[in-house]
Formats: C-alpha cells, sequence, structure tokens
C-alpha cells in the first residue's frame, strides 16, 4: 500500500464521515415532513403525483400492508421492464426471454446483474427509460423501506410505520432526482459523455475498424452509484474511461454510493431519540470498511496491474472494490476474476457479512441494526439478560425474526452454489478456470445475486438459462426476503411500548460496537468457512507454495 493509497482512504473516510450529519439531518426532514430548502420545487409537484395517483397522504400503513405495497411495486417494475426489453430492437445482441426477465429481475431489485454487454444490447431509449428508470424507482424503494424500519424502532405502542407510496414520491423528488442532476452534471464536466450521437467508427493508426461507442452515459452514472444499483452503460462498466475517466470522478463516485447509507445511522439516532446508538453504528462502519481496506491492499500488494486501469492503480481498485462490495453496487472499476485470491475473497467476504458497511440504500440500516439486535441476544444468553434495544424488548417472535433474517442467505446461496458444481448445465459456466477458483466464482456469483450487487467473476458464463434462472432467485430472496422480514420486525417493534430494563445491556457505547462487529464475523465465520478453505483460500496456498 503506496502513501498515495492511504491518503486516498483516509481522504474518502474523511468526506464521507463529515456528511454524515448534514445528510442524516436532511434525510431525516424529508421523511419526518420537515422543512427543507426543495420544498417550493417538490411539494407542488408532490401533490401533483398523490392526485394523479390517488394517493392520500394521510393514510399511515401496518407493516403488512408496507410489505404489500413494496413487493407488488417491485414485482410490477419487473414486468414493465420485461415488456420493454422485450419490445426493443437490440442493437447487436439478441435478448432471449430467460435473458430479458433476468435482467428486468436485476434492475428491479437494485441488483442489475447484467448478463449481456450495455452497449451492443440496449437502445437509448431502453437505457434511459427502462434501466435509469428502475434505478431511481428500485433505488427509492430501498430507501423507504429503511426509512420504515426506523419508524418501527421509533415507535411507541403504535400499529403503524408510515406510507410506502408517500416515502418512494418523497425518496425521488426530495433525494435521488437533485443529487442525480448535481452529480450528473458535475460527471459531465469531468469528462464523462452525454449525448444521443450514433456511434462512431473510425480507423485506427494500423488499419483496423473500430466502433466507439457513447451515449447519454451521465444520465444514467450517477443514479446506478446514488441508488446502489450498479449496472453499466458499458460492459466494462466503471472501467471504461466514458463512466469513470479519473480518479477524481472515481471519488465522486465512490461517495455517491457511500454518503446515504452512512447518513441514514444518523437519521436512525435522530428519529429514535438515540443519537449516540447512531453514532455506534456508523463507527461499526467505519471499522468494518477500514478493515476490508486493509486487508484487500495487503491481499494486492504482490498483485499485479492485470485486470485494473492504470489512471486508478491498485490503490484505486482497492478502494473501489471495497465500496462496491461493502455498498450493494457492483460497479466495480477492475476485474475482480484479476484480483489475487485473497484479494477476490474481500468483496466476498464484504457481501457474506451482509453489505454491512456502509449498505445498500436502506438495506444497510436495518442489516446492521438486526445484527446488532443478534448480538444482544446472544450477549443476553451469556450474561443472564433480556435483550433489550433502544427500550424495546426482543421476545420469542423478533428473535425469531431476527435468525430467520440471519439464515435467509446461507439457505439460498450454498444450496444454489451446490446445485450449479453438481450439474452439468452449472459446470458449462465455467468457461476458463475450475478447481478453488472455479468454485469461487460460482459462489461469488450467488453471493453478489442475493446480496443484489451485481459484480461477478468476468470468467463465469452466466448467460444461459440455468444461471439466469438460479441467479433471479437469488435476487429475489435477497430483495423481497429480507425486506419482508425486517418490515415485519420493525411492525412488531412499533408496537411493543418503551421501557427501560434494569441491567439491560447499553447499546451506546464503544463496547457494544465490538460486539457487533464480533457478532457479524463470527456467525460468519461459522457459515462460511468450509466454502472459503475450499475457494479463495485452498487457491492462495497452491499460489504461494
Amino acid at each position: 500500500m503506496t502513501e498515495r493509497g492511504i491518503a486516498q482512504d483516509i481522504l474518502f473516510l474523511l468526506i464521507v464521515t463529515a456528511l454524515v450529519r448534514p445528510s442524516g439531518t436532511y434525510l431525516a426532514l424529508v421523511f419526518t415532513g420537515g422543512r427543507t430548502w426543495l420544498d417550493p420545487i417538490a411539494r407542488p409537484v408532490e401533490r401533483a403525483l398523490y392526485r394523479l395517483a390517488r394517493i392520500d397522504p394521510e393514510r399511515q400503513m401496518t407493516w403488512a400492508e408496507y410489505a404489500t405495497a413494496f413487493v407488488v411495486f417491485g414485482l410490477a417494475g419487473t414486468l414493465v421492464l420485461y415488456a420493454i426489453l422485450r419490445v426493443q430492437a437490440p442493437l447487436a445482441t439478441p435478448l432471449t426471454p430467460d435473458l430479458a426477465a433476468n435482467t428486468a429481475i436485476s434492475f428491479s431489485t437494485t441488483t442489475t446483474w447484467q448478463a449481456y454487454a450495455g452497449e451492443t444490447t440496449m437502445r437509448y431509449a431502453t437505457q434511459l427509460i427502462g434501466l435509469a428508470g428502475q434505478n431511481f424507482i428500485a433505488g427509492a424503494a430501498g430507501l423507504a423501506v429503511g426509512i420504515a424500519f426506523i419508524r418501527g424502532l421509533a415507535g411507541d405502542g403504535v400499529e403503524t410505520i408510515g406510507n410506502f407510496w408517500i416515502d418512494v414520491v418523497r425518496a425521488i423528488l426530495w433525494v435521488l432526482l437533485p443529487l442525480s442532476v448535481a452529480g450528473g452534471i458535475a460527471l459531465m464536466g469531468l469528462g464523462v459523455p452525454m449525448n444521443f450521437d450514433p456511434f462512431t467508427h473510425v480507423t485506427t493508426l494500423d488499419g483496423a475498424a473500430q466502433t466507439i461507442a457513447q451515449g447519454p452515459v451521465a444520465a444514467l452514472e450517477f443514479i446506478k452509484q446514488l441508488g446502489t444499483n450498479g449496472g453499466g452503460f458499458f460492459n466494462a462498466n466503471g472501467a471504461h474511461p466514458y463512466e469513470n475517466p479519473s480518479a477524481v470522478a472515481n471519488l465522486l463516485e465512490m461517495l455517491a454510493i457511500a454518503v446515504l447509507p452512512a447518513a441514514l445511522t444518523y437519521t436512525f439516532g435522530r428519529v429514535t431519540g438515540h443519537r449516540r446508538d447512531g453514532w455506534v453504528l456508523y463507527g461499526v462502519m467505519v471499522a468494518l470498511f477500514a478493515a476490508g481496506l486493509g486487508a484487500g491492499h495487503w491481499a494486492e500488494r504482490h498483485g499485479t496491474m492485470e485486470g485494473k486501469e492504470v489512471r486508478f492503480g491498485i490503490d484505486g481498485s482497492v478502494l473501489t472494490a471495497v465500496t462496491t462490495s461493502n455498498g450493494a453496487t457492483g460497479s466495480t472499476n477492475a476485474a475482480d476474476d484479476s484480483l489475487t485470491p485473497l484479494g477476490g475473497a474481500v468483496p466476498l467476504v464484504n457481501m457474506l457479512l451482509g453489505e454491512i458497511a456502509f449498505g445498500g440504500l436502506g438495506s444497510g440500516l436495518f442489516g446492521i441494526v438486526i445484527v446488532a439486535m443478534l448480538g444482544l441476544f446472544l450477549t443476553g444468553l451469556m450474561i443472564g439478560r433480556t435483550p433489550q434495544y433502544l427500550g424495546k424488548p426482543l421476545g420469542g417472535l423478533e428473535v425469531r425474526l431476527i435468525v430467520l433474517y440471519t439464515l435467509v442467505m446461507p439457505i439460498t446461496v450454498l444450496p444454489l452454489t451446490a446445485l450449479a458444481l453438481v450439474t452439468r448445465a452449472g459446470l458449462a459456466g465455467l468457461t476458463v478456470n475450475h478447481g478453488p477458483h472455479g468454485l469461487t466464482e460460482i459462489w461469488f456469483a450467488y453471493t453478489s445475486a442475493f446480496a443484489n450487487n451485481g459484480q461477478a467473476f468476468s470468467a463465469l458464463n452466466a448467460n444461459t438459462p440455468f444461471y439466469n434462472i438460479t441467479t433471479a432467485v437469488a435476487m429475489m430472496a435477497g430483495r423481497f426476503g429480507l425486506g419482508v422480514i425486517a418490515l415485519a420486525l420493525a411492525g412488531i417493534l412499533a408496537r411493543a411500548p418503551k421501557r427501560s430494563a434494569a441491567g439491560a445491556v447499553p447499546t451506546d457505547t464503544a463496547l457494544f460496537g465490538v460486539i457487533i462487529i464480533g457478532t457479524a464475523l463470527i456467525v460468519g465465520a461459522l457459515t462460511y468457512a468450509a466454502p472459503l478453505v475450499l475457494g479463495p483460500i485452498v487457491e492462495h496456498v497452491r499460489a504461494t507454495s
């Protein structure tokens, strides 16, 4: 790790930390009905949308109603995008029904898993209306669930956790749209193209023909990061110079991924009235993020520039790998497949831990809080105390939901990985690598799909009916399975009256932050140690022996 790399990582974390409080305050004002500087512009549009869609802004929803709206909204977006993809005439690569379905599900779940090359498959209208539209809509839905979860913890004997439709509208009008416009303009100034020109055909110096793709890239680039989506206009994604032209652009795009999920910890503290607890959660995120950076730099210190861009170097590639794998945004600027075995394990472990540092938009917040609750339960068993979080006792039903949330990922990802490893259709995707690296490629794919991340080892051929169907199953489980459980837990906690129990474990201290980290690492190790050893670790031993 170079001095420049250390400075880059410190600068990144300092900027994120500096923006946590103002951004978190703004989010709290937006979703609690407070006054913001955007109100004169956004409120008339909001009222018009409510009249058009016949939304009653005074109506509140129970957790079951909120979860139903969340799932129906996501499925409706999937069907609309599927229709758009099937109607469009592809540029070169045809969209089969299974690929179109996989793509529609991936964008409606903010996974943006891409088993196709964007510049040779999607037309401009499809990119802007279909894909970018889902980036806004699905990102707003994820943020809405995170806000509803916060309301559940803040509630005191109430039956409702907000209104899904209002939260989505406000997420788009007050948060995603204005930030995307400003970010898109900034990226244009840094060299990202924004046009509707046809592709340019040129002749290279050695006489070969070359086609240079371009288009409305800036309009898609910032919202894909901001909404923790990650699907690129180009096949090379963040490694393409038109999407990510410089180190400055790369830093801006990484900030777009991390700032809002990080700021939700302050929103959490402000809305619940437990600001120190919010800062503890943020401290845990920073600690895990810094650990990932340290492990990534250590693993890649003897690596090469294979699969990396010279404008970012190894240090910039590691920062992006850690940010995107922690932020449910698979817009990598280097080839994960070219990382060292342990370097590739870093983003894999980040996703396996639930992307809790800083996490997806909304999902990162409720993910780390549920880990904290699990830590409280385990600690309570050891010291004989009833677990309680923010004045809410965690009884039998709450603990069952917490355990179910923890188990959904392994009972989805591990069987799908095993299925791919023992079937001809699954093994056919290993076009180059077998053995430990092949295991990691397949496991990484399903982990990324479930984590709604979207990045993958490029040597795995995932554009087959087998992988298009099975990764879609993982995406749906990761999006709707976890989201519904989180909303159910929020609804139950909202009904519970707040009370302070004598001897309750304090949750606003550095010691509790250590408990959260320990819980995440121990549960992750107990669940995934075997495949980690058989995959990245065995490959590392072979490479160094």
